[in-house]
């Protein structure tokens, strides 16, 4: 699945995010609308996390929506 279809089908793959990132709440997932480089510098803020490992834990998720 790419961004693209990740960023249409959020709201399904929200759960699926909140499972990997545990630490951030409902609210920040959902206010991202799966937007990649709202995402990231989610993970960057509230997790503390380097631009290359925000963007590597991304594409990580990003395998694995695919279905």
């Amino acid at each position: 699945m790419n961004m693209d279809q990740i960023e249409g089908e959020w709201k399904v793959l929200a759960g699926k995010a909140k499972e990997k990132w545990g630490q951030l709440t409902d609210d920040e997932i959902a206010a991202t609308n799966g937007r990649v480089e709202q995402l990231e510098g989610l993970l960057q803020k509230k997790l503390g996390l380097a631009k290359d490992v925000a963007k590597r834990e991304i594409a990580e998720f990003q395998k694995s929506c695919d279905c």
